[in-house]
């Protein structure tokens, strides 16, 4: 079934008397009706109606002014618009473009159009003007026209054609594949073919040999194709696009040339049967099913690349880095992500979130990052952008769900690979600048608050070799209330950070309060994350107060002490690897305030005594038990 569609709702719409009962009647009856209603009731055809097997529902409207709500109603429900004129009244004609078109703009009418010309043999026969003539200033003026047809329910002159060309409009719409105006294939569909051709180029030496192109016709259309009508193929192509065929097979440049040429012809179900075949929808973005990510995981756990993905990325990286110099150029970037819609690093969050060169260039490990994060961030669209690069193994195997933070603390271990670090801290605490530092990137001369979602992610080497992946999320300061106000919110932290000016003692005392803060709250949610201090800008001279309250606080909550760093100076203290070492113990280095202490030691105490109270209860039983059998010994001798 075209499409995966259950059905198409078809709206006539038009003036009064051009013919719209009589073209619905003619088309459900196949004869001319004596007799006709005003406005007939819904009109169902059925599956079998045409080719494409799927049935639909013709909508019947009055244009009178007191049923113009219903109609409103009925338009904005449509699949797709038949509007009507007579050919035997010019006035209705000019009604199409200062009226009817103006009107479903009007209404947000989003859907393909079909101008049909009824009363055909009403027509005055001095009338020479081609109908070409009449409708193309108009559907250059209303892009959302599909297709102008002329015909007679009278005679039942291309009656069948009127609803044919509105079903396909639906099935196989033209808008989304080519530009009338340029008449060449639009961009989303360019990097949709281009994608599929590259799937099928199997040997990856840029054309389609006769047996892939053999391969593909099976796959799509279900039919092998003969050697004659493969080298028919191929003379076409090479006749008026040279660079279209060489001596390997089917270029890329031939394909799409192929395609443009279907759709010229008028047969887009042909292009449209590919791109369905090859999981696209209308929109010419994959179908939600042909993305089998499961969102079913409690919200302590998170979703992680597999060793297959990440041996695919590589690979990936290393066949798009043309020039090998180990990092991908702006051009080689957009070349990689040519076969999606779009490339998912050109906004936020992850347009700076990840490792580049001093010239902007794209390292192997900001590239693994950047997948990382989003595979964190939004499964469905890394899983996506997978695919749409080439990923060809089985999508539901391409994550893996870690197992829940709750269990890693009471194992006392972690099986993660990638860790998502919480940054707080003040304003002007030095934040942006760490999470900068952690890309490598120079210490910036002026201060800019952060304002939207800001992240950095990177691989830190770790002992014995081991590499993991850290994000940092910095959380601004003004934000902190609202984003603690979810009970769940620390549910996916790792670690968190807070960061203080080691030199100003407001900077302290804020950072101190955020402490508590998340500390409170973890203790209330069951959430509690390892924490670490981190006394910025150690290049200035230290506020003892804060380093005094510091050391304090700390032996308080039981947590490490603060560690000192200069992203100045570029003294990072080993900071990073310390970060990812506290999320590899989540058991270690969470804060425990007094209240949270009490309440543990009353669970201690309540624990305990329903302990007594179980023993005793249990002695009890086994004392009456022991009597009961001592009476029965007793009565029985």
């Amino acid at each position: 079934m075209a499409g995966e569609r259950t059905g198409i709702r078809i709206v006539v719409t038009g003036d009064r008397g051009t013919g719209k009962s009589s073209l619905i009647a003619a088309v459900a009856t196949e004869s001319f009706p004596e007799n006709v209603p005003p406005v007939l009731p819904p009109t169902r055809l059925p599956a079998d109606f045409y080719p494409d097997g799927v049935p639909f529902t013709i909508i019947d409207t009055s244009s009178s002014v007191e049923n113009r709500g219903r109609l409103f109603e009925e338009l904005k429900r449509a699949d797709a618009v038949v509007l009507t004129y007579a050919c035997d009244q010019p006035m209705t004609l000019t009604r199409l473009s200062t009226f009817w078109l103006v009107e479903l703009h009007r209404l947000e009418v989003k859907v393909p159009v079909i101008v049909v010309g009824c009363k055909l043999d009403l027509r005055d026969e001095q009338d020479s003007v081609s109908l070409e003539q009449i409708m193309g200033p108009i559907m250059q003026q209303f892009r959302e026209i599909e297709t102008c047809i002329e015909c007679s329910a009278a005679t039942l002159i291309q009656v069948p054609d009127v609803f044919y060309y509105a079903q396909r409009a639906v099935l196989h719409p033209t808008a989304p594949l080519y530009d009338q105006e340029t008449q060449s294939l639009k961009p989303l569909c360019i990097r949709a073919l281009r994608r599929i051709f590259i799937l099928c180029d199997h040997d990856m030496d840029g054309a389609l040999s006769d047996a892939e192109l053999n391969e593909f016709q099976v796959k799509c259309f279900n039919a092998p194709l003969q050697p004659a009508e493969i080298v028919g193929v191929k003379s076409v192509v090479q006749e008026k696009e040279p660079g279209g065929v060489n001596d390997l097979g089917l270029t890329l440049t031939g394909f799409l040339y192929l395609h443009a040429l279907f759709i010229e012809k008028g047969r887009l179900e042909t292009t449209w049967a590919v791109l369905r075949k090859f999981g696209y929808n209308n929109d010419l973005k994959l179908k939600d099913d042909f993305l089998p990510v499961s969102s079913k995981h409690h919200p302590d756990q998170s979703v992680e690349l597999t060793s297959e993905v990440v041996e695919f990325l590589h690979g990936i990286f290393q066949l798009y880095d043309t020039d090998n110099d180990g990092a991908l150029q702006p051009n080689e970037l957009r070349a990689l992500f040519d076969t999606a819609p779009k490339s998912p690093w050109d906004e936020a969050p992850y347009e700076y979130a990840a490792e580049r060169t001093a010239m902007g260039n794209l390292t192997i490990k900001g590239f693994l990052s950047g997948w990382a994060l989003m595979t964190m961030l939004d499964p469905p669209s890394s899983l996506g952008n997978l695919i749409y690069i080439g990923y060809g193994g089985n999508p539901a195997s391409a994550f893996h769900v870690t197992r829940r933070r709750t269990v890693d603390r009471k194992k006392h271990l972690t099986e993660r690979n990638v860790f998502h670090c919480f940054v707080f801290g003040p304003k002007k605490s030095g934040k942006s600048a760490l999470l900068s530092s952690f890309l490598g990137r120079p210490f910036p001369d002026n201060y800019t608050p952060t304002t939207c979602q800001h992240y950095a992610t990177n691989v830190v080497d770790q002992l014995e070799g081991t590499k993991k992946t850290l994000i940092l999320q910095e959380i601004p300061e003004d934000g902190v209330k609202k984003f603690l106000s979810n009970k769940e919110a620390l549910a996916v932290c790792d670690v968190a950070v807070f960061v203080y000016d080691s030199s100003d003692e407001y900077s302290w005392k804020r950072s101190k309060e955020l402490l508590l803060e998340v500390a409170r709250q973890g203790e209330g949610s069951g959430y509690g994350v390892p924490c670490l201090l981190i006394a910025a800008k150690d290049d200035l001279n230290s506020c003892p107060i804060s380093v005094q309250d510091s050391i304090k606080v700390t032996l308080e909550l039981g947590i490490e002490a603060p560690i000192p760093v200069s992203v100045k100076l570029r003294d990072f203290n080993n900071i990073f690897f310390r970060i990812v070492s506290a999320a590899e113990s989540p058991n270690r280095g969470i804060p425990e305030t007094q209240t949270g202490r009490n309440r543990k030691h009353y669970r201690q105490l309540v624990n305990r005594s329903l302990m007594f109270v179980s023993v005793g209860s249990a002695v009890a039983i086994v004392g009456l038990a022991a009597y009961r059998a001592y009476e029965a010994r007793k009565n029985s001798s």
